[in-house]
C-alpha cells in the first residue's frame, strides 16, 4: 500500500513501512543478507520472506527512521536504545538514537522517536533532518570530537533536541557523542550542536551562525 509519504509492505504478522520524507538511502536495509529487501523486485521489500526477528532487526538498522515495523502481536514495537547516542558522521549528517523527542518532528514520523538523522551542513531542506545536501555542497567535517563533557549520571531516559530559530540544535537529556572513529568522545547532559555547518569547533556551536546569516525557520 503506497501513499504520498510512505509505502507500507504487509506482511503476514509484521508489516514494515518505509517514509520517503526520512530516506537518505544509506543502504542498511538494501545490502543485508537474506530476502527481506531485493533490489529490482516488486515489491522490494517483502516481510514474510524472513522470520519476524529478522525483520525487527534489519529495520532498526536503519539510522534515518525511514524504516519501521508494525508488529501485529505486540502492543509496542520498536524500544528506544538503553543509551542515547550522537553519532558524528565524516562529513554528513548527525546520527541520534534513544529515546528522542525531536522539537517539530511530525506526529506520523515514528521512526524518528528512536532513530535520527539530523543536518548539520546547514543546507537541508528538510531540516532538522538530513536529506543529503551535504553532498552536493561539498561540506567537510571528518567527525573528531575534542571536549569530554561532564560525564553521566544515568544512561539512557528522554533526550530533547529543540531547534533554536536560525542557530543550533539544543540537546538536553543524557547522552553521549560518538567520534566518527567510532570513540565515545563525549558524555553529558546539555549541548548546543551546530547545525549551519559554519562552527570552528565541530560538532559544537560557537556562535559562528550569527556572522554566517544562517537562516533555517
Amino acid at each position: 500500500m503506497a501513499g504520498d509519504k510512505t509505502t507500507t509492505y504487509k506482511g503476514r504478522n509484521i508489516d514494515v513501512q518505509w517514509d520517503s520524507r526520512l530516506c537518505i538511502h544509506i543502504g542498511e536495509c538494501g545490502y543485508s543478507a537474506g530476502d527481506l529487501f531485493v533490489g529490482g523486485r516488486d515489491p522490494w521489500c517483502q516481510p514474510d520472506l524472513v522470520s519476524d526477528e529478522e525483520v525487527r532487526e534489519i529495520v532498526k538498522r536503519c539510522p534515518s527512521g525511514a524504516l519501521t515495523y508494525n508488529d501485529k502481536a505486540q502492543a509496542d514495537n520498536e524500544t528506544p536504545a538503553s543509551c542515547n547516542t550522537v553519532q558524528v558522521v565524516y562529513n554528513g549528517p548527525l546520527y541520534i538514537q534513544g529515546e528522542l523527542h525531536i522539537d517539530r518532528a511530525a506526529d506520523d514520523m515514528p521512526g524518528v522517536r528512536y532513530r535520527a538523522a539530523l543536518c548539520r551542513c546547514g543546507q537541508s531542506k528538510n531540516k532538522p533532518f538530513c536529506d543529503n545536501s551535504h553532498l552536493k555542497a561539498g561540506f567537510e567535517d571528518y567527525g573528531a570530537v575534542g571536549e569530554k563533557g561532564d560525564g553521566l549520571e544515568i544512561e539512557g531516559g528522554k533526550l530533547t533536541i529543540k531547534s533554536v530559530t536560525n542557530g543550533p540544535l539544543l540537546l538536553s537529556g543524557s547522552f553521549a557523542i560518538v567520534a566518527s572513529s567510532g570513540r565515545i568522545a563525549w558524555q553529558g547532559k546539555q549541548a548546543a550542536l551546530c547545525r549551519c555547518g559554519q562552527s570552528k569547533n565541530k560538532p559544537f556551536c560557537d556562535g559562528s551562525h550569527n556572522d554566517a546569516g544562517f537562516e533555517a525557520d
